[in-house]
C-alpha cells in the first residue's frame, strides 16, 4: 500500500492524540483519531478541494466514548465524505460503548486508514469487514510499528496471554540497592522519584514482596504533590492494583500498603481468619510467579510493574517473566557492605542474562536506563 506524506502526518497526529490517554484509558488501549475532509461536502464559504482536519479525538477514560466517537462529535456535519485516520481497528462489538464502525458508517465516512489491526479476537478483522461491507474503503499498516509499541501491553495480553512486565530498580553508582541493614530510602533523587510516579500511573498493577514492605513500609500508590500538576489534572484516574507476595502472611494490616487508596491483592499461603476478615486475601500456595503474571492478563491487565527487593527481582528475571528492566542509577556510592542489584544464581558467564539497551536519560543528577532482556531458552 502506498501512502502519501500527508497520510503519514495525519497518522502521526492520531498517535500523538492516542498517547494523551496513557494514564486514564487503561485497561483499554490508547487510541487516537483524525478526520480529514477534502472539501467536497464543505459549505460554499469554505475553500473547496483543500484537505482539512475537521475532527480529532482520543480515548480519554475507560468506559467513556472511543476516539472515533469523539472525533465525529467534534466534526459535526463535516464527516460526510471524510477520511478517518485511526491508530487501531475500529471496534465492531458492543462493550461499555456501542460499535465504532456503526458510528463511522452513519457519519458518512468514505475511507478508513488504520495503523494496525486489533489483536482482540472480539474485534480482529471484524471491524474492517463491517466497514468494507458498508462500501467504505479500508487500509491498514500505516505507522503500524509505532502504534503497536504504544499499546505493547494490550498487544502482549492478546498475542502472548501475558501483560507487558516491567521491573523497576534503583541503585547507587556502585550497583547497590540497600545498605547491609536493608534500608534503602532514598537511594535516588526527588527528580527520579517523581519520574517513578509517572511510571506507576501507566500500570494496571504493581507487584512487590514482603521484604520490601517490612523494610520500607511503602504505599506503592501514585501520589501527587506541588510538582505533579499532571496528576492533579487527571480525570477519573484509577490507582493500579497493588499485589503483595507474602506467603507466610507476615504483613501488618495497618501498614501503608493496605490503605484504602485502590485495590490490593494479598497473596499468602494460609491466611488467618482475622486477616481474611480485614483484607483482600488470595491463596498463593499453588500459584507460581508465572501463574501470577498469567492471572494478571486474565484479569484484563495490560501493564504490570515489579517494585521488589533483589531476591524477588532476580526470580522474575531468571524465570524469563520480565520484558523490560528500568534502572534509576543514583549519583551515590554505598560501599562493599551494601546489597547488590539482583540475586541471580549465575555460575558462568554464558548463564548471565543478556540485555539490550533501549534508552538512557538524565534525570537530575541520576541516570535512567531502560533494558530489554533477551529471552533465555
Amino acid at each position: 500500500m502506498q501512502w502519501s506524506n500527508e497520510d503519514y502526518q495525519y497518522m502521526a497526529l492520531a498517535l500523538k492524540l492516542a498517547k494523551k490517554g496513557e494514564y486514564t484509558a487503561r485497561p483499554n488501549p490508547m487510541v487516537g483519531c483524525v478526520l480529514v475532509n477534502q472539501g467536497k461536502e464543505l459549505n460554499q464559504e469554505k475553500e473547496l478541494n483543500q484537505e482539512k482536519i475537521v475532527g480529532q479525538g482520543w480515548h480519554q477514560n475507560f468506559g467513556s466514548a472511543h476516539a472515533e466517537i469523539n472525533a465525529i462529535q467534534q466534526a459535526g456535519n463535516l464527516t460526510q465524505g471524510a477520511t478517518c485516520y485511526v491508530t487501531l481497528e475500529p471496534c465492531a462489538h458492543t462493550g461499555k460503548t456501542g460499535p465504532c464502525v456503526d458510528a463511522l458508517i452513519e457519519a458518512g465516512i468514505c475511507k478508513v486508514i488504520a495503523a494496525m489491526q486489533d489483536p482482540n479476537p472480539q474485534v480482529k478483522g471484524q471491524g474492517f469487514a463491517a466497514l468494507t461491507k458498508a462500501g467504505i474503503e479500508v487500509s491498514y499498516g500505516l505507522l503500524e510499528k509505532q502504534a503497536s509499541e504504544l499499546n505493547r501491553g494490550f498487544v502482549s495480553r492478546f498475542e502472548q496471554n501475558k501483560p507487558w512486565v516491567s521491573l523497576k530498580l534503583a541503585m547507587s553508582l556502585d550497583g547497590a540497592t540497600a545498605l547491609a541493614d536493608g534500608s534503602s530510602q532514598w537511594i535516588t533523587s526527588k527528580a527520579s522519584r517523581l519520574n517513578v510516579q509517572k511510571l506507576r500511573a501507566k500500570q494496571d498493577a504493581i507487584i512487590t514482596g514482603i521484604g520490601t514492605v517490612l523494610a520500607d513500609n511503602p504505599s506503592l500508590t501514585v501520589r501527587g504533590d506541588d510538582q505533579l500538576d499532571w496528576f492533579e489534572s487527571l480525570q477519573n484516574f484509577q490507582q493500579p492494583i497493588r499485589i503483595l507476595l507474602d506467603r507466610k502472611a507476615q504483613a501488618d494490616k495497618n501498614c501503608q500498603f493496605f490503605d484504602d487508596n485502590g485495590k490490593v491483592w494479598w497473596m499468602v499461603d494460609e491466611p488467618s481468619n482475622e486477616k481474611k476478615r480485614t483484607c483482600n486475601v488470595a491463596q498463593m500456595n499453588t500459584l507460581t510467579l508465572e501463574g501470577l503474571i498469567l492471572s494478571c492478563a486474565k484479569h484484563g491487565m495490560n501493564q504490570v510493574l515489579i517494585e521488589a527487593g533483589h531476591r524477588l527481582a532476580g526470580q522474575f528475571i531468571q524465570q524469563n517473566l520480565v520484558d523490560e528492566i528500568i534502572i534509576y542509577m543514583a549519583a551515590k556510592l554505598m560501599g562493599n557492605q551494601a546489597m547488590g542489584l539482583v540475586d541471580l544464581n549465575v555460575l558462568k558467564m554464558s548463564d548471565c542474562p543478556q540485555l539490550q539497551l533501549k534508552s538512557i536519560d538524565q534525570i537530575g543528577d541520576d541516570i535512567r536506563l531502560v533494558y530489554h532482556p533477551q529471552k533465555q531458552h
